[in-house]
């Protein structure tokens, strides 16, 4: 039996549902995710981008969205399995440095560096939801900002999952659909794209002077190191280790652990179904009107410019159509990056020895300090830095640096660690062998081209 109450508690098991609507019915944290994954990395990042450098990246985006979602469901597979948490599997990675309460893992210890990263990317993403709703509202962009910070803090206070959940799924999906919309009516305009500008995405060209936009796009966009980790605590959130059991020796567990790993892998597909429609709209439109307008998005007018995906396919109306839209996914992701923060940096504490593994109630009350303390931080350094776009790279481009070190912790918990008989199929392993090496490959040319 796992000895933390927060993923897994006695009597919790539930048998797993048999068929594909059942599984269907039990999805949840992909959704979550999402509220993260089709957000800022999409329409700050992939927009500019392809406003950028046009249609001749488009492999890099799809590279971007496919390469990193089968180790989100395979280290899922690990946790849910095992009633670790996130920050207690980095833990049981090999190479231990001084910590205040005994040695811990170097993965931590460079997790911890990317903190302030993440805050500025917050930063970021929650001025541009502020910059969004300014052009709803009688207010200026930073009053907006504020008033964003608020409204996050109020809907995570109550810590709720269920909650977060049903918010997170009416706004990625009500624009999702409106941004598909506008690409999809893109082609009967001057803007359309034609077959010869698709194939120029194909053909694996990488022009260096986008290196920096594109690598932070691709620590961005599609399922992020921030999002790989916090689905795993929008799992724990969800039940599915409860559900599952903490016993392996207990009657029935394999049959419920390979049952409730097939909902897992459901979720992580849809999710990947839904951020790559996403992720092909925002680009398209990025590489089809920015482009060939000549513009880019920046600064305090950053939503303004980028309105003009919509303004140039579905027509001057829709410039409130996109503000409302940018704001609901850009704020949804502030809510996602929020929560799954209000879980991890707890067990941070939890990892560290500063709060007992079993003092559920304590992890409890940071999960809410934390809700209340990042919206202020974020909101700040927006009002000191209102650059979205930047602050986003900023943060994005370290996010890359985590990627092989999640895949290889991946690897590494399912040979040490995981049950045997729940372990993924050899071809699986393979191909997060393969994931591992491309994206360590991507992290020493980041790195050669930083200090070159």
């Amino acid at each position: 039996m796992s000895d933390d109450p927060y993923t897994i508690q006695e009597g919790g098991t539930r048998e797993p549902p048999t068929t594909l609507r059942g599984r269907l019915r039990n999805l949840g944290p992909g959704i979550v995710v999402s509220g993260s994954i089709v957000g800022s990395g999409e329409i700050l990042l992939t927009a500019g981008l392809g406003a950028a450098a046009g249609f001749v990246l488009l492999w890099w985006v799809l590279f971007s969205c496919w390469v990193k979602s089968l180790v989100q469901a395979e280290l899922a597979r690990y946790v849910v399995t095992s009633g670790d948490t996130y920050q207690r599997a980095l833990n049981r990675m090999p190479g231990k440095l001084p910590g205040p309460h005994g040695p811990i893992a170097w993965p931590i210890w460079l997790g911890l560096v990317g903190f302030v990263p993440g805050l500025i990317t917050a930063g970021g993403i929650i001025g541009g939801a502020g910059q969004a709703l300014g052009l709803l509202l009688p207010v200026d962009g930073a009053q907006a900002t504020i008033i964003a910070a608020i409204v996050v803090m109020l809907i995570l206070w109550t810590g709720a999952y269920a909650r977060l959940e049903k918010v997170m799924l009416v706004l990625v999906m009500s624009f999702t659909l409106a941004t598909i919309v506008s690409a999809t009516l893109m082609q009967g305009t001057e803007f359309r794209a034609t077959g010869a500008d698709i194939l120029s995405g194909l053909t694996f060209d990488f022009p260096l002077e986008h290196a920096v936009l594109a690598i932070a796009m691709y620590g961005a966009t599609g399922v992020a190191s921030s999002e790989i980790a916090g689905y795993t605590y929008w799992c724990v959130e969800k039940g599915y280790p409860n559900f599952i059991g903490g016993d392996p020796n207990e009657p029935g567990w394999v049959q419920r652990a390979k049952g409730w790993i097939r909902v897992v892998q459901t979720d992580v597909w849809v999710t990947l179904a839904i951020l790559t429609c996403a992720t092909l709209a925002f680009y398209a439109l990025g590489a089809g009107v920015l482009h060939r307008l000549g513009v880019q998005p920046s600064g305090t007018e950053t939503i303004t410019v980028l309105a003009s995906m919509y303004t140039e396919t579905m027509g001057p109306w829709s410039f409130w159509l996109f503000s409302f839209g940018a704001f609901c996914i850009l704020f949804s992701t502030v809510l996602s990056g929020i929560g799954a923060g209000s879980r991890s940096f707890p067990d941070l504490l939890v990892t560290f020895g500063f709060i007992p593994r079993s003092n559920l109630a304590l992890r409890q009350r940071w999960i809410r300090g934390y809700i209340i303390a990042m919206p202020i931080i974020s909101c700040s350094i927006y009002v000191v830095h209102p650059e979205p776009i930047g602050l986003v790279i900023f943060g994005a481009t370290f996010g890359a640096f985590m990627l092989p070190v999640q895949s290889f912790l991946t690897l590494y918990l399912q040979r040490t660690r995981m049950d045997a008989r729940v372990r993924p199929a050899n071809w699986v392993t393979g191909a997060v062998v393969v994931i591992f090496l491309v994206q360590a490959a991507l992290s020493a040319f980041i790195i050669r081209n930083l200090f070159a």
